[in-house]
């Protein structure tokens, strides 16, 4: 955590700042609903999609924000903690971050339904503030997450990913998230210039990256309290896997997909498939591309000049990389 408050430090003020407008925007008049938001502020992540929206507008905007800004953080947020609420019902996930999910906590309709309120919440933010642009941009970026879920939950049935398609797949679903908060941020405050597209490639680097370090993660590159081998059973191509079966001869391959396919709950079978695709160098091959990835992210940056905004975003991109968790 040592690394995100030096991350957070040159927009401190505007965190805070922004925590209360993101409160007062998740007020219903329904006291359920209040009393859900609530257990959802209270258990907040590290809020690292807001932080890209005031590190990347007051990098392009010598150090300044505004009220468009603070709107984009609202609906960024708003949209992102209302997917992460449907995503637990449709994997019927319990936990999240260590607590229980709404989902446990008041089933499945009500989760459905706060989900609902959240997203129609983050137009309305847009809309009350006549923020047609970065409506815009949260838009293309839901539908491309949908896009991006359909089509992984299409090619899992058939398990004929191939490393264009895995890109395609984290791009829609991870990566477009994270382009949207940056572009959001320099929408915010340079609303027709190049920086627009700059940090929206930017973000979406990052956000690759980020995923595929997730990834790394099913196979016991860190430990991190839960337990591998996850995606594997949930029948995820993931490009550890995707490149070893790339590696395999036909007998090999025929193994590798029999397990995924019909051994995906046998223990010591994802086991085997583990230390199969750490034997073939599938780990060290994900790892090559996440820091493709995170250098690309980075030369984008250098055309900006040194500030502690920058400073900031550089340490979010190795930070992506070298998380724990």
């Amino acid at each position: 955590m040592k690394v995100v408050s030096q991350i957070k430090e040159p927009i401190e003020y505007e965190m805070e700042l922004f925590e209360e407008k993101f409160l007062k925007s998740m007020s219903s008049k329904v006291a359920l609903f209040n009393r859900i938001t609530y257990y959802i502020v209270n258990r907040k992540g590290k809020q690292m999609r807001p932080m890209f929206v005031f590190l990347t507008a007051k990098l392009i905007n010598g150090g300044k924000v505004n009220d468009r800004t603070y709107c984009g953080a609202s609906i960024i947020e708003l949209i992102h903690t209302a997917s992460l609420v449907h995503d637990d019902v449709v994997d019927d996930s319990h936990k999240r971050r260590g607590f229980f999910s709404i989902n446990a906590l008041w089933k499945n309709k009500i989760a459905v339904l706060v989900g609902d309120f959240l997203f129609s919440k983050g137009v309305l933010v847009a809309l009350e503030n006549k923020d047609y642009d970065l409506l815009h941009i949260i838009s293309n970026a839901v539908r491309d997450m949908s896009e991006g879920e359909l089509l992984q939950i299409e090619k899992a049935r058939l398990l004929d990913i191939t490393e264009d398609i895995y890109y395609e797949i984290i791009r829609q679903k991870t990566a477009t998230l994270v382009a949207a908060c940056c572009s959001m941020g320099a929408c915010s405050v340079k609303p027709d210039s190049e920086d627009v597209e700059t940090f929206r490639k930017f973000g979406e680097l990052c956000g690759m990256a980020f995923q595929i370090k997730d990834d790394l993660f099913d196979y016991g590159a860190e430990k991190i309290g839960k337990p591998t081998g996850i995606d594997i059973k949930e029948q995820k191509m993931t490009l550890p896997l995707i490149y070893t079966l790339n590696q395999s001869d036909k007998e090999k391959k025929r193994w590798l997909i029999n397990s995924i396919k019909k051994h995906n709950k046998d223990k010591k079978r994802v086991k085997e498939v583990i230390a199969y695709v750490k034997e073939k160098g599938g780990l060290g091959y994900a790892v090559t591309k996440m820091l493709s990835f995170k250098d690309e992210a980075l030369t984008l940056l250098e055309n900006y000049p040194d500030s502690e905004y920058k400073s900031a975003l550089t340490l979010m991109v190795n930070y992506v990389v070298e998380r724990k968790k």
